[in-house]
């Protein structure tokens, strides 16, 4: 499906910055108190400010500020599995984080990469 992922209302983003981003600054963008909201994803920085799914208290908000890319994979909110490893996982579980990045990359503006990032392609 083509349109599988595609935003229901269209989206302009920014050209994909790679300006590292430290593990700290990426702490600091959890959506609290006016700051920006980030969710990493193999490294690379996603803003998610403005959507009310991410912010503090809501349902995904346990993924701001960190990488979330094992918990994408496995479709959990587990605050547990919010880590950036993802190569031990199943195939099948690699194809949802693929899905996941896909479907960020088509509605959130990437602001860097996770600086040190060891959990890229």
């Amino acid at each position: 499906m083509a349109g599988k992922f595609e935003p229901k209302v269209p989206v302009n983003l920014d050209p994909p910055k790679d300006d590292p981003i430290t593990l700290e600054e990426l702490a600091q963008a959890d959506g609290a108190e006016g700051r920006r909201a980030y969710v990493a994803i193999k490294g690379k920085v996603y803003d998610v400010t403005g959507n009310k799914m991410y912010a503090p208290g809501a349902n995904y908000s346990v993924f701001v500020g960190k990488d979330a890319s094992r918990a994408l994979a496995k479709t959990s909110t587990k605050p547990e599995d919010v880590t950036p490893e993802w190569r031990d996982l199943p195939e099948d579980q690699q194809k949802v984080l693929n899905d996941w990045i896909t479907f960020f990359s088509k509605r959130y503006n990437i602001v860097g990469v996770v600086a040190g990032a060891t959990n890229m392609e």
